[in-house]
């Protein structure tokens, strides 16, 4: 059985036992969380696809870590002004896994 849901602005096709770095959640490490915006939920041959959800249908996760991914550099440079900003960023995101599907 497979879900697409929605967090943090993007789409995730998620199964039972995956793990998954999503958009950072206020949520603290060992606690449980509901996705509740479902667009699809699937399984052998058969597929409910929602408009724009599907209804009484939830993904529960676990979160596993808060964290920060690889710094990027980024260099803004100047041609013949003999000037560059550099300037770093490193995005934050939350690892769940995917315990249960429901619906």
């Amino acid at each position: 059985m497979y879900a697409v849901i929605v967090t943090g602005g993007k789409q995730y096709r998620v199964q039972q036992g995956d793990v998954v770095f999503v958009e950072k959640m206020e949520a603290a490490e060992g606690s449980e969380v509901s996705f509740d915006t479902v667009l699809a939920v699937g399984e052998e041959g058969s597929v409910k696809v929602g408009a724009p959800a599907v209804e009484g249908a939830s993904v529960t996760a676990k979160v596993l870590k808060n964290g920060k991914g690889k710094k990027l550099n980024i260099i803004r440079y100047r041609p013949k002004k003999g000037s560059a900003r550099h300037m770093g960023h490193r995005q934050p995101y939350t690892k769940v896994e995917i315990t249960a599907i429901n619906g």
